[in-house]
């Protein structure tokens, strides 16, 4: 594991715990430096998503539309289309909650190169209840032609996925959360759009001859909760390969598929509503290729509530514990 350059106290309980909008915020602001065709648009959430050191920097290339969602998105869209690069952000839950018809038609449909930043993304958000709880938007967002659609396990990950995004001519959404989230990577743990990332390998299993017995394959901040599920079940002689799937859309084919085949089961963990997101897009890939008992964990049709993050987590299934008994599950499927 120290060859992925994860973070060293990764399986300590003093572990460094930042917003995964932190990350962005700071990424926005490089990439403006790099490129002065980068600008900003907020729908009067400057400070809650982050954007507002880039609005003090650059106060020229900011744009405040208020309370308005769909304008933010298609006065991005024409931005766009004369040569900016615009990055939007708002909570989640208003875009691409809100805005979704202006999204898919304005920016999507015309292949404009604008970067939607959903905050406040997942349960986690926790007091603000369900209406600003963003359960649906990995859905909402997958299912667009020419979307590219990511969901970064820290805010050292938030960080690199922004200043990528920045470079890459198409349109973009990039999903984080309010809540601190434990920091697993380090600048130096490799990212790259469309390429899933191995973080974890048990040891391999003599009995069944494979790598390892199941693959968990997890994003956003269920990466750390998988990593620890790896570790605990490696004490148990279950051997668990972890993938950091942070980009959702373009699915990384490749790796889902020879840990298919590897492993011969797979758990999905995300912080979302089961249908459609992840375990959705995992699911489709690899029941055409090469099919194995596959257990999604995610949110089970229910609208959030508010509560403490860590209740809600628990509440909704979302733990260390809940990815052990799913692993226990599949490989009772498998065998």
């Amino acid at each position: 594991m120290n060859d992925l350059f994860l973070n060293p106290k990764l399986f300590d309980e003093d572990i460094e715990q930042v917003p995964s909008r932190n990350g962005f915020g700071e990424g926005l602001v490089i990439a403006g430096e790099e490129n002065k065709n980068i600008v900003a648009l907020c729908a009067d959430l400057t400070e809650s998503t982050r954007i507002e050191e880039f609005k003090k920097k650059f106060p020229d290339r900011y744009i405040e539309v208020g309370v308005a969602e769909q304008n933010l998105v298609t006065v991005a869209s024409g931005m766009a289309a004369v040569g900016k690069i615009p990055f939007t952000t708002s909570y989640a839950t208003f875009s691409p909650g809100r805005n979704w018809e202006q999204i898919r038609t304005t920016i999507c449909y015309n292949d404009q190169p604008v970067k939607i930043i959903g905050s406040h993304a997942g349960i986690s958000v926790g007091p603000d209840g369900a209406t600003h709880q963003a359960l649906e938007d990995l859905a909402l967002m997958r299912v667009l032609p020419n979307m590219v659609v990511i969901s970064p396990a820290d805010s050292i990950e938030a960080k690199k996925a922004t200043l990528a995004i920045a470079k890459l001519n198409k349109p973009c959404y990039l999903r984080l959360s309010r809540d601190k989230v434990p920091v697993i990577t380090t600048d130096q743990t490799s990212f790259e759009i469309g390429k899933a990332e191995v973080f974890y390998e048990g040891n391999p299993s003599a009995s069944s001859g494979r790598c390892a017995d199941v693959v968990v394959i997890a994003t956003g901040q269920m990466v750390y909760r998988a990593l620890l599920a790896a570790k605990e079940l490696e004490s148990h002689n279950i051997s668990v390969r972890v993938i950091n799937c942070h980009t959702v859309k373009p699915l990384d084919k490749k790796t889902i598929l020879k840990a298919a085949e590897e492993t011969g089961a797979i758990v999905t963990v995300e912080e979302h509503q089961v249908s459609g997101g992840l375990g959705g897009a995992v699911s489709e890939l690899v029941s055409q290729f090469y099919p194995v008992p596959i257990k999604i964990l995610g949110i089970e049709d229910h609208f959030g509530e508010s509560g403490k993050p860590d209740e809600l987590l628990n509440k909704f299934g979302l733990t260390k514990e809940n990815i052990i008994k799913a692993v226990i599950q599949v490989l009772r499927m498998k065998n």
